[in-house]
């Protein structure tokens, strides 16, 4: 802005235009006053603007030449740039929440944050698109922070804070490329350059609603002659904007037709008669007429009725359904008498907290003219003024990758929000993941997540660069798009289930051998790729056969083949610690003596137990082999014994062995006989019961003998009550 030789800063021109008037606005800010050194006002000799929306650029353009002609002549000086704001009416705004995750806890970075705006404004245009089927080309102009937050809780400031979870309550406004347009061509066809873009709803509550009073829920009501601008205040911040397409020109359409005036005499009555009882005027036929306050006011009655409700219904909207604490109205079109007191009483407020404002809020205004306007026609402009230091913004052009993009400047523009207005997406922006994959293992979901790719690659004039970035007026701007990961992927070896070993004894040598897994039902190598959605289970066995292949041994089809002292085939299953022996002999079970055989039994056993009591599922199928053999065993010892003279007991040789028995048990409430066997432990029991360990359905299993939790080696006898179920 110019500086002046009589003024100690530089001065700032604010122009309001308006529907019926432009006003000009010339002051400077020293400190926390604003001083006014020159104002205009100049009314449009035709209906060139309606409804807030310039229709006539070029007759505007000369009123606005006129303008900046009379504040020249006032301050000696010559003015070349101007502030102005964009009215209400085609105002649009979307409020939205964004939330941002990282990987870990951290502290937040300014970078963070703008990062976080950036993703909030390209939300709430996506928002904004989905709800607006227009194929006219909208531009965010400015956006506030309602709220933030912290992992979920409300704070005031995120930067430097150590968080995992980020997020704002944001609003965003968006103007149509034809206003912005016009306005610019309006204000360059006087001869003027555009310093400072605002909205007319902003500009007004900077002046009428201080930031001290911001943390109450207030209501703006900038009435104009076309528009109607709303704004709400809460916590600290301006939570809402709202814009209604009926002022005081609607008003005045009514005098004119009740008068039969032209609209220029019936906005003289309609001034006049806010400050006198009674106006005379001339109608269109030439006669002289007189109309009173009184009648002014009955034919505008209904109109003022429909324009107040409407206002109180979109403050409603915008605040939640619920009143707000005070109203401050500013304007021209809300000085007639009966707009307050109807804005009150339909809102449900004491009709003192309604109330014009106009000098009385100008606290920190300078008037430097004895005879300048103080009333409420000036808080706007003097508004536009004030926003000029709160943050400067224009419309800036920039190449972004070779396409020429118009920018909003709202002082703190970056790369991000170039590429935001070029549609470039901002997922190309940021690293993309390879495709994740998801598979099953023992019966549960895993995920494994891609590789990450990489950022963007960003040069800014040349140079490299991020894409938070600040960028200013004709910077070229080169974007080369993320890339994404490699899928991810997993080998059935690099599973951590996949690890460790199985020990067997095969002819009486240590053999330890690697987990195997098993994929859609089929044993498959560690080197397995692992594909989606396959159902992997992981091996607590050997079949002998994979045991033979593994120690690189060629087993004769005439051996003969042993687990556990029992004879088995290639397919046999063989748990951890089993013993496994292939011989070409066929061993004679009978030939051992009774303590061979107990010896024999007695480390299958104790083998067994041990590995018991850390796999339920496959101690049983160890025990069940173990039973097996038992049985076998003692059919040889039978075949080759008499019986004695004990009952239950037959002798072989110089030894007595004692005969199976019948045992005869409850077992969850059902009876279960038990044959084969001279003695039973608890585990025996499984062999007469549907009761699968090997599929989980709990977190363990759970013994009881006689109402007492039972080992699965604890005796039985005859009649005894058994419990078996799984624990949840």
């Amino acid at each position: 802005m110019q500086n002046g030789i009589n003024f100690p800063a530089p001065l700032v021109y604010g122009l309001d235009i308006g529907t019926r008037s432009i006003v000009g606005t010339v002051g400077y800010r020293l400190r926390d006053r604003f001083f006014v050194v020159a104002q205009t006002i100049l009314e449009h000799e035709t209906r060139a603007m309606l409804d807030g929306q310039i229709h006539d650029i070029n007759t505007v353009g000369e009123t606005i030449r006129e303008v900046t002609k009379t504040l020249e002549e006032q301050i000696k000086l010559p003015l070349k740039e101007v502030c102005v704001a964009a009215a209400g009416r085609v105002l649009r705004t979307v409020t939205t929440q964004i939330n941002m995750d990282f990987e870990q806890e951290r502290h937040v970075s300014r970078e963070d944050i703008y990062t976080l705006h950036s993703l909030g404004i390209e939300k709430a245009y996506e928002k904004f698109q989905a709800e607006n089927d227009l194929d006219i080309k909208f531009y965010c102009v400015g956006y506030s922070v309602i709220k933030y937050y912290m992992n979920d809780f409300p704070i005031s400031n995120l930067e430097n804070h150590k968080a995992k979870t980020i997020a704002a309550d944001l609003i965003a406004t968006f103007l149509p490329d034809d206003v912005v347009d016009g306005l610019y061509r309006a204000v360059e066809y006087a001869g003027l350059n555009v310093a400072n873009l605002t909205l007319e709803p902003i500009a007004a509550i900077a002046v009428a609603i201080p930031e001290m009073y911001r943390m109450l829920n207030i209501a703006l009501i900038d009435v104009g002659a076309g528009t109607s601008d709303i704004s709400i205040t809460r916590d600290g911040s301006i939570i809402a904007y709202g814009m209604l397409p009926i002022a005081g020109d609607s008003l005045t359409e009514i005098i004119a037709r009740h008068c039969l005036v032209d609209f220029v005499t019936a906005e003289d009555i309609k001034r006049t008669i806010e400050l006198q009882d009674f106006v005379e005027y001339k109608d269109i036929m030439g006669l002289p007429q007189t109309i009173g306050k009184g009648e002014v006011l009955e034919i505008l009655s209904d109109s003022l009725d429909k324009m107040t409700k409407m206002a109180v219904d979109k403050i409603l909207e915008l605040n939640g359904e619920k009143p707000v604490s005070a109203v401050f109205v500013v304007g021209g079109g809300g000085r007639v008498e009966g707009y307050t007191d109807r804005v009150a009483k339909f809102l449900g407020i004491m009709p003192e907290r309604c109330a014009v404002r106009g000098e009385e809020v100008m606290q920190k205004i300078e008037f430097l003219n004895a005879n300048a306007v103080k009333n409420s026609l000036m808080v706007t402009p003097i508004g536009i003024c004030l926003n000029y230091y709160e943050q400067s913004n224009n419309f800036i052009f920039v190449s972004f990758n070779g396409k020429r993009i118009k920018l909003y400047d709202n002082n703190h523009l970056a790369i991000v929000d170039a590429a935001l207005q070029a549609e470039f997406s901002h997922d190309n922006l940021f690293p993309k993941r390879g495709k994740e994959l998801t598979f099953y293992i023992n019966g549960k979901l895993r995920v494994i997540r891609g590789e990450p790719g990489e950022a963007a690659v960003v040069t800014l004039n040349g140079e490299t660069a991020g894409i938070n970035s600040l960028i200013r007026s004709n910077d070229v701007i080169l974007v080369r798009e993320s890339t994404a990961g490699d899928q991810a992927s997993m080998e059935l070896g690099k599973l951590p289930e996949y690890g460790g070993s199985i020990s067997f004894l095969v002819n009486e040598k240590n053999i330890e051998v690697p987990r195997m897994g098993i994929v859609n039902g089929e044993i498959q190598t560690p080197y397995y790729e692992i594909m989606e959605n396959d159902r992997v289970e992981m091996l607590d066995y050997y079949s002998v056969s994979q045991i033979a292949e593994f120690m690189d041994v060629l087993i004769d089809p005439k051996m003969n083949i042993y687990v556990n002292n029992k004879l088995a085939d290639l397919n046999t299953k063989v748990y951890e610690k089993f013993a496994v022996i292939w011989t070409m002999e066929e061993l004679n079970l009978s030939d051992l003596t009774q303590e061979e055989l107990q010896n024999s039994l007695d480390s299958v056993a104790k083998a067994n137990r041990t590995k018991l009591s850390k796999q339920n599922d496959i101690v049983v199928q160890q025990d069940e082999l173990f039973v097996e053999t038992q049985v076998e065993m003692q059919d040889e010892i039978l075949s080759t014994s008499k019986m004695s003279d004990e009952e239950g007991v037959v002798s072989v040789g110089n030894k007595k062995i004692r005969l199976n028995k019948t045992l005869r048990v409850t077992v969850n409430n059902e009876v279960v006989k038990m044959v084969g066997k001279p003695d039973y432990i608890f585990v025996d029991v499984f062999e007469y019961i549907d009761f699968d360990l090997s599929k989980p359905q709990g977190t363990s299993v759970v013994t009881k003998l006689n109402g007492e939790i039972a080992q699965y080696v604890d005796p039985l006898k005859d009649q005894d009550v058994l419990e078996i179920f799984w624990k949840q």
